[in-house]
Order: structure tokens, then C-alpha cells, then sequence
């Protein structure tokens, strides 16, 4: 697997994620940061979950739910159900991201430092998560211990 490395404009755009437990809960926190369109469907969606402002519909999965999604999260504890809503996903030509198993996921998310404008991602190809996460605490320490010392034109070349 080689995962493409991008930071891609999701303004407005229909993010889906299917499941509405603990995993859905985790990856909401983690969109939130960017999105301001995320949509749940489950059939039973978590008080946490509905708290956070997040569109959700408590009913069972149908692939219609992915017609207007811009990117989708099979977020379900219920691999047989994950799989289908990759499938559905590819059919539909959309990315699809299936919580813990890489394999079936079209792109994965790094572990991710926001600051402001700034973002750092590390990521590793989905080989070692724990890594890319021990990785990123490393920058974020550096950078809040003393954030003057960090010009990002002296350490880094601008490409686009």
C-alpha cells in the first residue's frame, strides 16, 4: 500500500461516516477539526454522538446513504458490514475509509498536530500507527515548548 500524502478542501462537503458507537464517536472527534458536514447513519447512534454537531439518522444502512457523501467511514463494529459499505463505495466511485483494517481502506487518516492555519500529518502507510502517533506528540512538544524557534522556510522546502 502506498497512501498519498494531501491535504484536500472537505468545506461543505457531505462527510459520511456509517456506524454510531465508540469507534464513530473517536473518528468524529478526530473530522470535526476540518469538516463542518458530517452525517452519521446507525441504527442506534451514542448520546455522545448526538450531542456533537453532527447531522444523524438512526435507521439501518442502505447503499442510497452514500449517493451525496464526498468521503465515507464504515465505522461499525460489524466487519461484514464494513466490507459491504466499501464495496457499495467503490461501486459508487467514492472513497472509502474502513476503520482498522487498511487494506480496505482507500486512504487513511495520519496522525495529525493543528495549530491554528498549521497542520503537521506523520503518517506510515497504515504499517504503524502507534509510531506515526509517538511521531507527531514528539512535534507537538517541540512546537509548544517554544514555538519561536520554528520557521518553517528554515527547515522545510515549499512545494506545492
Amino acid at each position: 500500500m502506498a497512501y498519498l500524502p494531501i491535504s484536500i478542501n472537505v468545506t461543505g462537503k457531505k462527510i459520511l461516516i456509517i456506524g454510531g458507537g465508540r469507534i464513530a464517536h473517536h473518528k468524529i472527534g478526530f473530522l470535526e477539526q476540518f469538516a463542518d458536514n458530517i452525517a452519521v447513519v446507525a441504527i442506534d447512534v451514542i448520546d455522545e454522538i448526538k450531542r456533537k454537531n453532527v447531522q444523524y439518522t438512526e435507521k439501518p444502512y442502505e447503499k442510497s446513504d452514500l449517493k451525496d457523501a464526498f468521503l465515507i467511514y464504515a465505522c461499525t463494529n460489524i466487519k461484514e458490514l464494513n466490507k459491504q459499505v466499501k464495496a457499495d463505495a467503490e461501486e459508487l466511485g467514492k472513497l472509502c475509509n474502513v476503520v482498522d483494517n487498511p487494506p480496505l481502506c482507500d486512504f487513511v487518516s495520519p496522525a495529525i498536530y493543528k495549530n491554528g492555519i498549521y497542520t503537521v500529518a506523520c503518517g506510515s502507510n497504515a504499517q504503524d500507527v502507534y509510531k506515526s502517533i509517538e511521531i507527531r506528540n514528539k512535534i507537538k512538544e517541540y512546537l509548544e515548548h517554544d514555538p519561536s524557534t520554528f520557521h518553517p522556510s528554515e527547515h522545510f522546502t515549499h512545494r506545492t
